[in-house]
């Protein structure tokens, strides 16, 4: 029997979760710019999903948020004194650098990095780079946090690798695993991994057609070297360039226009640069790599949905899992249930029995949604073997008592109402730091924030 499985490492929605607008490209984010959010709904929403997974029969393990404000940041921005001096001065001289530095982005993990299983690497070591996220300044704060994170829980160095992010520029974005797809036979099996790329770095632009509207994030030259550090076989990989009519449209990581699981590819037809020919390589090197296999490409056309339903659904953004062999469902958002094109799709898609899809889940993550971020968003896929589950803390899965503690935990410190202008509260950074104390002893990761270990 294969021990290996795919655990769903989903962020947990952070106490300053709001509508600061700050994402130019995603469309939901810049549309609901100043609007009052829920922390407390937007949490629950999460973990609600989590349950739902867990209840699927997946396996479901949390993540913990970020710190904020970070008051770290601020300060390196030359604001001094006590916390609450820094909150006051920063929102007096530089309200939009402390809107951004209180962003709770971090709650959508499939940012936070890129993450090869054993299976597939050089060493047998599964690897994780985290994402630099220059592309967004709110976003780039985040890898320091993030890889102390990572390695609090992927502690043995004997089984676990988590590299530094690729190095800071103008131009070398990386977005982490938003933009990288593994597809294999099953989770325990050697996979193929689509890298998916926006530009070259280190091309002149005049050789390089791109989005009008909205930038591209991801550079090849990013990829390439996750790739590499992390050891996969050059024959393991594809490199295909995100069409920039789909970046205009607002799909501004590949994840809202494709997604994969195991031998099941949905894509839509404008995803890609070239789109036959990326699907014809994907599908030779995984019947190349696994003879007598095929790769099942799904093609959802502009005809039957257009990029505009795609992204208004997020149907692409959706969570594609497997049930047991041969059975996979779509967890989707409740949007894909409302947007007419798309729910006759999902739906003719699973009657008509030509896919491993037979059920679809449509979620309420609203909260999420309205700043641009689906159930796929909120989840970072890792497939691990029995033993190296084995060698992760304990706390850190999903259980009927976990659930329970963490719903407990975040009616007792959310708020249930937040505006932009509400950032500066000091007793919001108070607020938030009880909270992320408590959840650290929750999930037995010990002190992983910086003001634990004042």
């Amino acid at each position: 029997m294969n021990t290996t499985q795919e655990v769903n490492f989903d962020g947990l929605v952070g106490p300053t979760h709001n509508y600061a607008g700050l994402s130019h490209g995603n469309i939901a984010s810049i549309s609901h710019r100043g609007a009052a959010s829920n922390p407390r709904k937007a949490a629950l929403e999460g973990l609600a999903k989590m349950k739902k997974m867990a209840d699927l029969g997946l396996l479901q393990a949390v993540l913990p948020p970020h710190d904020r404000p970070s008051v770290e940041t601020l300060r390196r921005f030359g604001f001094g004194g006590p916390d609450a001096a820094v909150l006051q001065a920063a929102a007096e001289h530089a309200p939009g650098l402390l809107v951004a530095c209180t962003s709770a982005s971090s709650m959508w993990v499939a940012n936070a990095a890129t993450v090869t299983p054993s299976a597939d690497t050089a060493d047998h070591k599964l690897h994780f780079t985290p994402a630099n996220l220059v592309s967004k300044f709110h976003r780039s704060i985040e890898p320091p946090q993030t890889g102390r994170t990572l390695r609090a829980i992927f502690r043995d160095p004997q089984r676990f690798v988590v590299h530094e992010p690729i190095p800071e520029g103008q131009g070398v974005g990386d977005e982490g695993a938003a933009n990288h797809t593994r597809l294999a036979p099953a989770h325990g099996q050697s996979g193929i991994h689509l890298f998916v790329y926006g530009h070259r770095a280190f091309a002149p632009p005049t050789a390089q057609a791109g989005p009008q509207s909205f930038p591209s994030r991801q550079a090849l030259e990013s990829s390439e070297a996750i790739a590499r550090r992390h050891g996969i076989a050059t024959t393991a990989t594809l490199f295909a360039q995100q069409h920039p009519e789909a970046i205009d449209a607002g799909v501004f990581h590949n994840d809202v226009i494709s997604v994969g699981n195991e031998n099941v590819f949905l894509y839509h037809e404008r995803a890609f640069v070239e789109t036959g020919r990326v699907i014809s390589e994907l599908q030779r090197k995984f019947s190349h790599a696994h003879p007598g296999t095929e790769l099942s490409a799904l093609v959802v056309s502009s005809q039957r949905v257009s990029l505009a339903d795609a992204v208004r659904s997020y149907l692409f953004n959706s969570q594609l899992v497997t049930l047991r062999p041969g059975a996979m469902a779509l967890v989707a958002p409740a949007e894909c249930e409302q947007v007419a094109s798309v729910h006759h799709f999902i739906s003719e898609l699973i009657a008509s029995g030509t896919s491993p899809l037979v059920e679809a889940h449509y979620l309420d993550l609203n909260q999420s949604m309205r700043n641009g971020g689906g159930p796929a968003c909120l989840r970072l896929r890792v497939v691990l073997t029995a033993a190296e589950r084995a060698a992760l803390p304990p706390s850190i899965f999903l259980s009927a008592t976990t659930y329970a503690q963490l719903v407990a935990w975040v009616e007792k410190h959310y708020r249930e109402h937040l505006l932009p202008a509400d950032l500066a509260d000091p007793h919001l950074l108070e607020e938030n730091r009880r909270a992320l104390d408590g959840l650290t002893q929750i999930l037995g990761l010990g002190s992983v924030y910086e003001f634990q270990e004042v």
